[in-house]
C-alpha cells in the first residue's frame, strides 16, 4: 500500500475533512493518531471504523493551540507508535463578522487555532522527523482564502494567509532534511462547518453560481490529494499549494 508502515496524525480527524483523510490514510496502510478537542465520541467512531477496516488507529485529546497539549500528542504518538511520518494540520474553526465588530477575542482564539496550532505542530513533528532521519510530510489543510478575500471573515483569512507564507518558508528549511511541506486548499466542502450554508437555498444558490463545476467538494476528493501528497508520488514537491475547489478561485467575482 502506499502509506505502508507510516504513522500519521490528523488534527481535527474526528470530523468533516479531518475525517476522510483519517479513513484514507489507514485504507493505505498508515497507522493513523486523530487529535481532537471535547467529546471523545466521534474520535472513537472514527478509531472503530478504521479498525473495522483492518487499520491502526488512535485517538489523542489535545488542543493545538497549547504548547503542552502539542507535545504531550507527539508523545501519545510516539510511544504507541514509535515515530511520526506525516502530520496533517487540519484543525481550524472560522467566526464570521464584519471586521468593525470584530472583538480582540474572536482574532485572538481564531489565530491561536488556525495559524498558531499549525506551527506548534509542524514545528514539533519536523523536530521528531529529523531525529528520526527518514523525512517526512507535512500538510496543511488551507484555504482558498489563503489568498482570497471573503469579507466578514478577516481573522480566519488572515490566518490562512499566515500558512501559506510559513508553509513557504519552512519548506526551504526542512528541504534539507528530506521533510515535504505543501498546503491543500479547498473551496467549498460539505462538512459540518458548511451544513449551515447548504440548507439556505437562496445562499447557496448564490455559491454554487461562482463554481464551474456546479457543487460542492466532497470531503473524500480533499483526502485523495492529501494521499498522493504524503506518499512516494508526492516526494519531490515541497513549498506549493494546491487549490481544489471546482474553479471556483478563477471565476469568483468575474461577472
Amino acid at each position: 500500500m502506499q502509506l505502508s508502515d507510516r504513522v500519521a496524525i490528523v488534527t481535527g480527524g474526528d470530523t468533516g475533512i479531518g475525517k476522510a483523510i483519517a479513513l484514507e490514510f489507514a485504507r493505505g496502510g498508515a497507522s493513523v493518531v486523530i487529535d481532537y478537542v471535547g467529546d471523545a465520541t466521534p474520535a472513537s467512531a472514527v478509531v472503530s471504523e478504521i479498525e473495522g477496516l483492518g487499520g491502526k488507529a488512535y485517538a489523542v485529546a489535545a488542543d493545538i493551540s497549547n504548547e503542552g497539549d502539542v507535545s504531550q500528542l507527539l508523545q501519545q504518538t510516539i510511544a504507541r507508535y514509535g515515530g511520526i511520518d506525516i502530520l496533517v494540520n487540519n484543525a481550524g474553526i472560522e467566526q464570521k463578522q464584519p471586521f468593525l465588530q470584530t472583538p480582540l477575542e474572536v482574532w485572538n482564539k481564531v489565530i491561536a487555532i488556525n495559524l498558531t496550532g499549525t506551527w506548534l505542530c509542524s514545528q514539533a513533528a519536523a523536530q521528531q522527523m529529523v531525529q528520526q532521519k527518514r523525512g517526512g510530510r507535512i500538510i496543511n489543510i488551507s484555504s482558498v482564502h489563503e489568498d482570497l478575500a471573503m469579507p466578514t471573515n478577516a481573522p480566519y483569512c488572515a490566518s490562512k494567509g499566515g500558512i501559506r507564507m510559513l508553509m513557504r518558508t519552512i519548506a526551504i528549511e526542512l528541504a534539507q532534511y528530506g521533510i515535504t511541506v505543501n498546503d491543500v486548499c479547498p473551496g467549498a466542502v460539505e462538512t459540518p462547518m458548511d451544513a449551515k450554508l447548504e440548507s439556505d437555498h437562496p445562499e447557496y444558490e448564490v455559491l454554487l453560481s461562482e463554481i464551474p463545476l456546479r457543487r460542492m467538494a466532497k470531503p473524500g476528493e480533499i483526502a485523495a490529494l492529501c494521499t498522493f501528497l504524503a506518499s512516494d508520488a508526492g516526494a519531490y514537491i515541497t513549498g506549493a499549494s494546491y487549490v481544489i475547489d471546482g474553479g471556483m478561485t478563477r471565476q469568483s467575482g468575474s461577472l
